[in-house]
């Protein structure tokens, strides 16, 4: 063989090899990379934020109310609001600051009205720092703590656990209270315990200082409890009860039990109802010394027309033989059939504009009328309200 010829052949091996040692150490890099473990670790969840959450917000309800009787003093009967005849001023007005954190929450109001001043007339005051002349302003002034993931406590003044409507007119299918929401607590002092034992079953046991009572007359604190049962989303049942008593330390005990039963039902996004029973004893209280007895009802239809426009009708009965909760000052005791109509307008806004007419026709002659010292049968009334939620 030539010289030039084993040149040619060394060249070419060289060639060849520098062409396929790249390949070959690619490969092997491939599959040393197939044959290594993954062992890259997912992402770490996203901390919980536990940054405490505040927030601020008000309401203004203003209103003008006729009373077909005009009672004398201008002051209507029987009722927390509309509270006065013939005259423009405000129902409810509050401001609010709500904080929560991962384990509390709490809620501080301070209010002011005409519904204010004839809700908390009855407060009790015995000692040098009791009475409403403070307490009318707090509308609530709860700390809650979260004891189990379906478990709080709270403490303070807060809404009563008792019936079906609120104190906040904004939040009831009527404008004005029905009267076994006017006759039974809207607020509470004291502590309660809430439990969502499931989705459908809420428990609250409340311990409290009595009937709507922030200060005291006497010595043992009162309870109650209620449960809230959704068996579907268009049903709502719920039981609640007082049980306390209603006696200064000074007299014998008189043992007062009250009961609510309501039904909530929502057919569809355009009709509501709602019914409600109370009935309530007391030890100790006729005139003979025996148990007496009061009970009322009230039943509601509301039809949401379109999105703007609302109507709603109440009927409701509610009687008090012996007067334990509605003291006439007359021999005639409270017994009276009523219901009311009216059209709620929503401007898809914070602002609600309500009208409301209502008539009560009483058994007895218990209603005030225009001359001071007469009293009728019968009470109707118009009531006009613009609120605003901020």
């Amino acid at each position: 063989m030539k010289l030039s010829s084993v040149r040619t052949l060394i060249a070419a091996a060289i060639t060849a090899a520098v062409l396929i040692s790249p390949a070959r150490a690619n490969a092997q890099v491939a599959d040393t990379a197939k044959a290594r473990p993954d062992t890259a670790k997912p992402p770490a969840a996203a901390a919980p934020d536990t940054t405490p959450v505040r927030t601020f917000g008000g309401f203004v309800d203003t209103y003008y109310a006729w009373d077909v009787n005009q009672p004398h003093n201008f002051d209507r009967a029987y009722t927390t609001q509309p509270a006065r005849h013939a005259e423009f001023n405000v129902n409810l007005v509050y401001i609010e600051t709500k904080w929560s954190g991962p384990r509390y929450r709490g809620r501080l109001a301070l209010q002011w009205g005409t519904s204010v001043q004839s809700n908390y007339a009855g407060e009790p005051k015995l000692g040098g720092v009791s009475g409403p002349n403070v307490s009318q302003f707090i509308q609530e002034a709860t700390v809650g703590y979260q004891l189990a993931p379906s478990v709080w406590l709270d403490g303070g003044i807060f809404f009563s656990h008792l019936g079906y409507e609120g104190w906040i007119s904004r939040d009831n299918l009527a404008y004005s209270r029905s009267l076994v929401a006017d006759f039974s607590p809207y607020y509470e002092a004291g502590v309660k315990l809430t439990w969502a034992a499931s989705p459908k079953l809420t428990a609250t046991f409340a311990l409290v200082n009595g009937w709507q009572d922030i200060s005291v007359y006497n010595t043992p604190p009162a309870g109650g409890i209620r449960l809230d049962y959704t068996p579907t989303p268009k049903l709502t049942l719920t039981y609640d009860n007082f049980v306390g008593n209603a006696a200064p330390d000074s007299e014998p005990a008189r043992l007062r039990i009250y009961h609510d039963v309501v039904a909530q039902y929502n057919p569809d996004d355009k009709w509501q109802f709602a019914a409600v029973y109370s009935l309530g004893t007391q030890g100790r209280s006729t005139l003979s010394g025996g148990t007496a007895s009061w009970w009322g009802m009230t039943s509601f239809a509301k039809y949401h027309a379109t999105s703007t426009l609302a109507l709603v009708a109440r009927v409701e009965h509610y009687e008090d033989p012996s007067q334990v909760i509605v003291v006439t000052g007359l021999p005639a005791s409270f017994d009276a059939t009523g219901g009311s109509f009216g059209v709620d307008v929503n401007f898809k806004a914070p602002v609600l504009w309500r009208t409301e007419v209502r008539g009560l026709h009483s058994t007895n002659a218990v209603w005030p009328l225009h001359e001071a010292g007469t009293v009728g049968r019968n009470n109707m009334f118009f009531v006009s309200s613009l609120a605003l939620t901020f």
